[in-house]
């Protein structure tokens, strides 16, 4: 027979298996953090609060978790231990889940629901690491030695866990498949504690069983999980549901209505609505190409969908194209998806070039924009009119080392609703922007809700003005925005120039849904008080004003 001591002597083998248990528990409890938070920011944006708030809460709850354990009998240790990673195994694994209803369903109750979420499956995972240390010190009651074997893999597998949940899980699966993925690692990571600690347990059955019945939940949440997720989703939005995409940068759903209208919705907001993105997309970016002295080299920043790009590509002087997108799977979605290919007029595409990511500053992938004639003999003869070039990289990253010799430069980002967002609108980025342009060249920044996040607005002018630029307001109604507005800088003419170049426009050269030679000269025109402000601020790198004042035009609570 073997003695108790015989049984509590560590072997190699032991060893190992206990390695690879925490090796398991710490690359899943730092996959459920990261996937948890990535839930967080999609549902309700603002990505660096976001997680900075859901991950501390986890940790918080790690500590509580690491009280809690104390009040587990030496007796029960092991039974605990497997009973905590089943509950830990269903309640991550269904989290995307609970989240999305709870966000559809219950929007008064939700952020109850995110953050005792999260700080419940915090307090599952400190409360395991503790368990395993007092049964390991059993067989090994050096705390020296004891720490080294279960902390040393557990921060090891929280590496793996992160590195394999950034570059590969999120590449390529969306966020509820990679829960349930994690889930049943974490049902794994329970069988290998039964068969190593099958002789303390005091209920092997009950954990048996437990084990089975989580398995099932888990597998059949899998292969369900998807249409339950777009259900939920769809609670939020008053048209079908079209395209849903979680991408490692940003969720992205497309719906459509009865009448065949488009509306793309990035982290739950609205991007465009087909029934009026031209107002946007045409002001964004005629106006400008109207007082280019040359627009042969053109660089959109942002603008994945490929609108802005359909405007540009109907002036037959452009030779030369860079678009610069973050996400890879947006320029992807919008080459292949029907509905956005139908709105941007294939401005993506091009059947004789294989698309790929650059990984750096490159020339990017060629595409030939091509522009097939309407009135020849021969209708279906195309004509060469651009080379463009796709670059998925952050605009920041580009513009520091690109090449110089742009006409024309249009910033079709997103709101500065975060501080890796207002980047994009501050002086160092204007700076590196400012030296590699062609002389005369003109560039245009979105910048937002003029009179709703007025102070904001005239932040982007004022730090335009501090890089260099001489800087022209301008806006429009966008009815599902409100009144919008634009800066249109140059370096070579004054503002007061490049006003009368706009208010004079005989006629636009190329055709188009809404935008007149009149529109573009009253959108210059703004109320008596409208550009006034008491502030002389500007955004730099360690002072992101316009974040700031984004936050405040919107009323939205800043990040403490």
């Amino acid at each position: 027979m073997t003695s108790r001591t015989d049984a509590l002597t560590p072997t190699p083998r032991s060893r190992w298996a206990l390695g690879l248990l925490m090796f398991l528990l710490g690359g899943c409890g730092l996959a459920y953090e990261y996937t948890l938070s990535k839930i967080a920011s999609d549902l309700l944006g603002n990505s660096v609060q976001q997680w900075a708030t859901m991950i501390a809460t986890m940790l918080f709850a790690m500590g509580m978790g690491a009280d809690f354990q104390k009040h587990t009998p030496a007796d029960r240790l092991a039974d605990r231990l497997i009973s905590s990673q089943i509950a830990l195994a269903v309640l991550g694994g269904f989290g995307p889940l609970i989240m999305i209803h709870g966000f559809a369903l219950l929007p008064q109750l939700y952020i109850i629901i995110q953050y005792a979420l999260a700080f419940t499956v915090g307090l599952l995972i400190g409360y395991e690491i503790p368990l395993v240390m007092r049964i390991n010190e059993e067989s090994e009651p050096d705390m020296r030695f004891n720490l080294a074997q279960v902390l040393k893999m557990d921060y090891v597998g929280a590496l793996v866990g992160a590195l394999l949940w950034t570059f590969l899980l999120v590449r390529y699966l969306s966020i509820e498949r990679i829960s349930f993925i994690v889930a049943l690692a974490t049902i794994a990571s329970s069988v290998l504690c039964y068969f190593l600690y099958r002789r303390r347990l005091s209920g092997p059955r009950a954990r048996v069983c437990e084990i089975a019945g989580a398995t099932v939940l888990v597998t059949l949440g899998f292969v369900f999980g998807r249409g339950l997720t777009l259900r939920a989703e769809q609670f939020l939005y008053r048209d079908p549901i079209v395209t849903s995409l979680t991408t490692p940068f940003q969720h992205v759903v497309l719906t459509q209505n009865r009448s065949g209208n488009l509306r793309c919705y990035i982290n739950g907001h609205l991007q465009f609505n087909e029934a009026d993105e031209q107002i946007y997309h045409e002001n964004l970016v005629h106006p400008a190409m109207h007082i280019a002295p040359r627009r042969e080299k053109i660089l959109i920043l942002g603008g994945g969908d490929g609108l802005a790009l359909r405007e540009v590509l109907k002036y037959p002087e452009v030779r030369e194209v860079t678009l610069v997108d973050l996400d890879p799977m947006m320029t992807d979605l919008a080459t292949n998806d029907p509905h956005l290919v139908r709105m941007n007029g294939g401005s993506l595409s091009d059947p004789r070039v294989t698309r790929r990511a650059a990984t750096g500053i490159n020339p990017g992938v060629e595409y030939r924009a091509a522009q097939t004639s309407q009135y020849e003999l021969f209708p279906t003869e195309t004509h060469e009119i651009a080379t463009l070039h796709v670059i998925n990289l952050d605009a920041a990253e580009f513009v520091k080392t690109m090449d110089s010799g742009h006409d024309v430069v249009f910033m079709d980002f997103p709101d500065p609703n975060s501080p890796d967002l207002a980047k994009l609108y501050g002086r160092p980025f204007y700076d590196h922007l400012r030296n590699r342009l062609n002389p005369g060249a003109v560039i245009v920044q979105q910048s937002g809700g003029c009179f709703q996040a007025r102070e904001a607005f005239l932040c982007i002018g004022r730090t335009l003005q501090a890089a260099g630029f001489n800087a022209v307001p301008y806006h429009d109604n966008v009815p599902s925005f409100g009144e919008w507005g634009w800066w249109i800088a140059t370096m070579g003419r004054s503002a007061e120039q490049t006003r009368n170049a706009l208010g004079g426009l005989g006629k636009l050269q190329v055709p188009t849904r809404y935008l007149t030679p009149e529109l573009v000269s009253a959108s210059l025109a703004f109320g008596k008080n409208d550009l006034f402000s008491n502030h002389q601020d500007f955004t730099s790198l360690t002072e992101p004003r316009v974040y700031h004042y984004h936050l405040q035009g919107w009323n939205i609570e800043e990040t403490p």
